[in-house]
């Protein structure tokens, strides 16, 4: 019963979807203004790079911070 349960729940998750297609305002501006310089995507790859950047340094840190704690236990 649990398993049926949880198909279920999984496969309404894949069939009932919605089709986004927007633009934040931020987004659509920074594309506009570096489209606007000649530097086409420029700007977006920059904010993509930093989004991008900030889970992986603080991956970092979390998991270097677990390491000095259990380092000792061998």
């Amino acid at each position: 019963m649990r398993w049926t349960a949880l198909f279920c729940l999984i496969g309404m998750l894949f069939i009932v979807t919605v089709t986004v297609e927007g633009q934040c305002v931020m987004c659509k501006a920074v594309a506009e203004d570096s489209a606007a310089q000649g530097a086409v995507g420029r700007g977006i790859n920059q904010g993509i790079l930093y989004i991008m950047a900030v889970p992986y340094i603080l991956l970092g840190v979390f998991g270097y911070l677990v390491y000095k704690k259990w380092s000792f236990v061998e």
